[in-house]
């Protein structure tokens, strides 16, 4: 099983939208980094959900119901989406600044390629983030 993190705007859709949905299709990745690592996202896998804006944090986990296809509301073909569904939300959300303060989170891709979207956490990160 791998780990990722997924970013939302959570004025556009976060993580009570996707409680209450208690599914969704992720989609609107552009970033060719981040639509490689979408590719690679299997049933399964779990995500942090991550809102941006003023929040900055970590603040719930996912987990990956359908891996990449097409998306259909697009023409490119390379532009995919997953189906994910909500398992839960964070007891205390993780801010950027937690992560940042932390010096075992320097080569995290939330820290070094900040505009990332969708990105993948090793176990060993995603361990600690839950602690």
């Amino acid at each position: 099983m791998s780990y990722w993190l997924f970013k939302s705007d959570p004025e556009t859709y976060g993580l009570p939208e996707l409680e209450s949905d208690k599914k969704t299709v992720w989609d609107g990745v552009s970033n060719n980094l981040a639509l490689k690592h979408l590719r690679s996202a299997k049933k399964g896998d779990s995500v942090f959900i991550y809102h941006t804006g003023d929040e900055k944090a970590i603040v719930g986990i996912a987990e990956i119901t359908k891996e990449a296809y097409p998306d259909p509301k697009q023409k490119d073909p390379r532009l995919v989406v997953v189906e994910i569904k909500f398992v839960k939300r964070l007891a205390k959300p993780v801010t950027l600044a937690d992560v940042k303060s932390r010096k075992e989170f320097a080569d995290f891709p939330l820290v070094r390629m900040p505009r990332l979207s969708v990105m993948p956490v090793t176990d060993v990160q995603w361990k600690a983030l839950l602690k």
